[in-house]
């Protein structure tokens, strides 16, 4: 199949979501408690500490660092990893392989309409609403501005990645239920999505800041704010492509895997 016909499968997931209308106003709803619920947090650790800024961040930049590093980075991995999950346990997924197409590249296809519409349809009335409410801080400087979108797709891509592998494995595991357990974990503590990396323990930090979850969620945003410098954010961003680079061919050579395993579960 040509790549132009790949962009059909991103409408079509786009266009089923416009079919769940409830299911919007519930997501918005349950994103903006959560954003809201973190910004409390934030702003009651700012106020023990009594200080205007901690590790040189103020509370509106960490505020902006919890709406990009939360909802507009970290996007729904769970949907994809259970239509994986549910096309092995069916038999569903046989029926790509007859067709003329890549079945990795049809689920990035798919999951980049469903992250467009939670992206316009959700995230960003949450982002407005916070924005109106407690207030939201521009990009550091324009190079910081400009560097957070190709971040921005890098964070996409990557978690598209790590998530397309996992879900792989439902093809020997049979199931990828106690995966999505396993992943949402590691993510909550490594990414820096929940808390940024400059407030762990140097050893810890460290570590996840070598790690490719963190380009998920924490690069991207502390380059935002402006916690980076501009050699460190052109040298964090090719580190960032050498470890995509290094899952992708990862995730070519697991697919090759798969669809021989899948051959002989079929006999």
């Amino acid at each position: 199949m040509r790549a132009s016909a790949y962009p059909a499968f991103t409408a079509n997931a786009f266009q089923a979501r416009l079919a769940y209308r409830n299911q919007v106003w519930a997501g918005m709803f349950g994103e903006l408690v959560f954003i809201v619920a973190r910004i409390a947090i934030w702003a009651s650790v700012f106020g023990a500490v009594g200080t205007a800024s901690v590790d040189g961040v103020t509370l509106p930049q960490m505020i902006t660092y919890a709406l990009l590093a939360g909802p507009v980075l970290y996007w729904d991995y769970s949907r994809l990893l259970k239509d994986v999950g549910t096309a092995v346990k069916s038999g569903d997924v046989a029926v790509y392989l007859l067709k003329p197409l890549h079945y990795p590249g049809y689920l990035l296809a798919s999951h980049f309409g469903n992250f467009l519409f939670d992206l316009i349809a959700i995230t960003l009335p949450v982002a407005v609403v916070v924005g109106f409410t407690t207030g939201l801080v521009a990009p550091a400087s324009l190079f910081h501005g400009l560097a957070f979108l190709p971040f921005w797709a890098l964070s996409f891509m990557m978690l598209f990645v790590l998530t397309t592998l996992l879900g792989l494995a439902a093809f020997w595991l049979m199931t990828t239920d106690s995966l999505d357990w396993f992943f949402n974990s590691i993510m909550t503590l490594l990414s820096g999505g929940l808390v940024p990396l400059w407030f762990f323990p140097g050893w810890l930090a460290a570590i996840a800041g070598h790690l490719p979850f963190a380009w998920v969620s924490y690069y991207p945003a502390a380059v935002y704010i402006g916690k980076l410098g501009v050699v460190e954010t052109l040298l964090y961003f090719g580190i960032g492509l050498i470890w995509f680079a290094a899952l992708l061919l990862c995730l070519i050579w697991l697919w090759g895997r798969a669809r021989h395993r899948l051959i002989v579960q079929g006999g």
